[in-house]
């Protein structure tokens, strides 16, 4: 086998990421100067009670997309991550039938 036949073959996928938690200010003040996530490939998207990102990664894989978007927030504490999701657009656009994604845990209890 060829290096070039073991090799996937990149190209671009997309997926959101959602936080545990909304952006404070003090981390929206963060992200401004964060390099990693002004290169056009991850956006932030808000909503009431939520904040997350849209994401375009080309990459031979997903998971190799989503593993490349996840290292972005090494530089950004104290924001976590709760889930990997594909909406019916991404799906499409994918190429895919069925979400693979990383579902959101069950609420934390009170």
């Amino acid at each position: 086998m060829t290096s070039s036949e073991s090799t996937e073959r990149a190209r671009n996928w997309h997926f959101s990421l959602f936080l545990q938690e909304p952006l404070t200010e003090e981390q929206d003040d963060v992200l401004v100067g964060l390099a990693n996530f002004h290169d056009g490939r991850i956006s932030l998207i808000e909503g009431p009670g939520y904040s997350g990102f849209m994401c375009i990664f080309k990459a031979g894989s997903l998971n190799q997309a989503i593993d490349d978007a996840l290292a972005r927030f090494k530089d950004f504490p104290g924001v976590l991550v709760r889930s990997v999701e594909l909406d019916p657009i991404a799906l499409e656009a994918n190429g895919m039938a069925t979400p693979a994604v990383v579902p959101a845990p069950p609420p934390l209890p009170v």
